[in-house]
């Protein structure tokens, strides 16, 4: 199963979305915005895409979302939303039906977008912010309600891009940009591949399939129960996959192989230094000395002992969605991988990642590192300095820190001990959960 989910990489990486690695895990390289989506199809996740326009930031997402769900990429454009001021419900969510509704039936017409299990948002930060919540359920957790009635899907992932600021774009809801499990840049390929890319037909893509895309469309305009519609969608995606292997030998993942690797990625342990470290950088990214938790409307000053410390940089507290992401890209890049467990190298890896758009530095801050050298777009580079600073911090003392974990574990089960002190948020984080204990 691995290794057919490592043929759709290359098989992207080499025919459909041509670009360079641009980072490395162990002894391998990856074009990480290519990495993560395949990580986000397969993982249920939710992606959030930057670059310039026309570096391919929807195709990939595109590509990844028809050969890890078996859907011919015209149908997976014709579920597309757009992001733009003028954008209604009715566009990305449902629409009464007209004729029932003149009978005096309340009947909606779901968007294919709200039915099928690849979801993109094209350009989202285009969308006003008074619009951005009303996806924020759908976004969250598959859940899409219109009049009085509600779908569930029980298998999605969601990808949406973003241009950089400019005068038509607006700025992503605190509560919409935490819910997205990472961010990555779609980059400029370099000038030789972009010439390659030039040579290529413009209109010929061997994911086309119109009449296939023809029968998609047909379930999804029945009248029909949602369920019952996804069970014909489900054969029809068996029968493309099928046509598609034995036609062009492109090979897809069944409904059933996707859910057989997630199980496999959800069974994958953290070793006790990944264990250790994720929770030593939860620590300098939620903990204030003196107001107890970091608080975006509440500013410690100068002077505080942690000054050194990365609470001191942010103005926001990292949310209980971070440390989910970061295990589950983890866990199933080192599935990926082959690897048996969890460590350091896989959190180092996704941390960055996974952090970039849910930082708020302060302004002194970001004023000292924007002229920074640097190759990754400004969130990604000061996240990735950031994970490179916990496990600077980590690695010094990460004896000590496991000692302190330990100690508290065993305090925590009835045993006479005190905790392990130490200079790092985190002693201070398991002194305080042990005084609330006793």
């Amino acid at each position: 199963m691995r290794q057919k989910v490592r043929d759709i990489y290359g098989f992207i990486q080499n025919n459909l979305y041509l670009n360079r690695p641009d980072m490395r895990v162990g002894e391998e390289s990856f074009n990480s915005a290519l990495l993560f989506s395949l990580l986000t199809a397969l993982n249920r996740g939710k992606e959030l895409i930057i670059g310039e326009p026309g570096l391919g930031k929807t195709t990939s997402a595109e590509y990844v979302g028809a050969m890890i769900y078996r859907l011919p990429l015209g149908l997976i454009w014709a579920s597309e939303v757009s992001g733009h001021p003028e954008q209604t419900e009715e566009k990305i969510i449902g629409r009464p039906d007209l004729g029932r509704l003149n009978q005096g039936e309340e009947v909606v017409v779901w968007s294919y977008l709200a039915q099928l299990p690849i979801k993109i948002i094209d350009e989202i930060n285009r969308l006003p912010e008074t619009k951005q919540s009303m996806i924020l359920d759908g976004v969250d957790r598959g859940n899409w309600e219109y009049l009085n009635d509600v779908i569930i899907n029980e298998e999605f992932c969601l990808f949406a891009t973003a241009n950089y600021q400019d005068r038509g774009t607006n700025t992503l809801i605190a509560p919409l940009i935490d819910r997205f499990d990472v961010m990555v840049e779609s980059r400029h390929p370099g000038a030789n591949m972009a010439y390659l890319i030039g040579m290529k037909e413009r209109y010929e893509n061997v994911l086309r399939r119109p009449q296939y895309e023809r029968r998609f469309q047909e379930i999804l305009l029945k009248r029909q129960d949602y369920h019952d519609k996804m069970k014909g969608i489900e054969k029809l995606c068996d029968r493309f996959g099928e046509h598609m292997d034995k036609e062009f030998q492109v090979k897809m993942l069944s409904r059933g192989e996707r859910e057989q690797i997630r199980g496999s990625i959800q069974e994958l342990p953290l070793d006790l230094d990944a264990n250790a470290f994720l929770r030593t950088g939860i620590a300098e990214l939620s903990f204030c000395y003196k107001y107890g938790q970091k608080r975006t409307d509440e500013h410690c000053g100068e002077g505080c002992h942690y000054t050194g410390y990365l609470c001191h940089r942010i103005k926001n507290c990292i949310s209980n969605r971070f440390p989910i992401s970061v295990r589950t890209y983890a866990q199933a890049l080192a599935w990926l991988l082959g690897d048996e467990a969890v460590g350091v190298e896989h959190i180092k890896a996704v941390m960055p990642y996974t952090l970039a758009h849910r930082l708020q530095w302060k302004e002194e801050y970001i004023a000292q590192k924007q002229g920074d050298e640097r190759r990754d777009p400004f969130q990604i580079h000061m996240a990735r300095e950031t994970v490179n600073e916990i496990y600077r911090r980590y690695n010094e003392q990460s004896h000590l820190i496991k000692n302190a974990l330990a100690v508290a574990y065993q305090a925590r089960s009835g045993e006479d001990l005190e905790p392990i002190e130490g200079d790092h948020p985190i002693y201070a984080e398991i002194k305080r959960d042990l005084n609330e204990v006793r």
